[in-house]
């Protein structure tokens, strides 16, 4: 079965005062519900320079992580992200129209990651990435929901262009400014060795992919590989906070399909 460790590092950074990243995660409690709910891990980043930041994240989370403790065992999980990340996203847009915060704006970006047998399922709003690390290489899960990523997109500007355009930075979604929001959603087919990396943009903005994956791809303690990565981003940069989710997969269980219905892959 799918079998896996974990670690969480987050930082301040040499310029905030506060930290408005916020992580969360959801663990089966018998190896039954890892294979029929899964596993959880999310992060949220508040929105530079907008006001409660920090309660936009954490509420963010906060409701994708009970929706997934509660939704229904065996449900299709490129199926669910999509939806928690929309509930989210309304109630952080409920959040900011409350009496005490009218007027201020909250906004907030998001990334989860859902495992269950052999795949991880990626769903995002904003510039928060996941990285799959692989034979010692970073490999970018997500793309940003910048206005440089964009204009990359459209071939308007080269890749180089993007990484240093001011535009770079300027979000084109996030969870809260409006009542509905689409989420990017993909799947990863995982491999015993793996590692996903879910991080804020105060780390990968400090580090390069192949720094994140050096350093992700270490043999030591997942709570210190965290910590790792953000410490090198804050030496590196430190204009934001940092955060990151590091997952090491041990096993999986490979599946396959057979009439609409999974079952485990013979000799597998």
């Amino acid at each position: 079965m799918l079998e896996i460790e974990f670690g969480q590092a987050t930082n301040l950074g040499k310029v905030r005062t506060n930290n408005e990243d916020n992580v969360g995660h959801f663990a089966p409690r018998s190896r039954l519900e890892a294979r029929s709910r899964g596993w959880l891990f999310v992060l949220a980043d508040g929105v530079g320079g907008a006001d409660l930041g920090e309660v936009a994240s954490a509420r963010a989370v906060q409701v994708v992580c009970d929706g997934f403790a509660d939704a229904q065992e065996n449900t299709s999980l490129l199926a669910l992200l999509p939806r928690l990340i929309q509930h989210a996203n309304a109630a952080v847009h409920d959040e900011g129209l409350a009496r005490e915060r009218r007027g201020r704006p909250m906004a907030t970006t998001i990334v989860a990651c859902a495992l269950r047998h052999d795949q991880a399922f990626i769903g995002h709003v904003g510039d928060s990435r996941c990285y799959h690390i692989r034979d010692g290489q970073a490999i970018p899960v997500t793309r940003d929901h910048t206005w440089a990523r964009e204009q990359r997109k459209l071939g308007l500007i080269s890749s180089a262009e993007a990484d240093s355009a001011d535009t770079r930075h300027m979000l084109t979604r996030s969870l809260g400014p409006e009542l509905f929001v689409t989420a990017d959603t993909t799947t990863v087919s995982l491999s015993a060795g793996d590692r996903l990396v879910l991080c804020s943009d105060g780390l990968h903005n400090g580090l390069a992919d192949p720094d994140i994956a050096r350093i992700a791809s270490q043999s030591r303690d997942l709570d210190q590989v965290a910590q790792d990565l953000v410490c090198s981003a804050v030496d590196a940069d430190g204009s934001d906070n940092a955060t990151a989710w590091v997952i090491a997969i041990r096993s999986v269980e490979a599946m396959a399909m057979y009439r609409g219905r999974l079952y485990p892959r013979p000799g597998a």
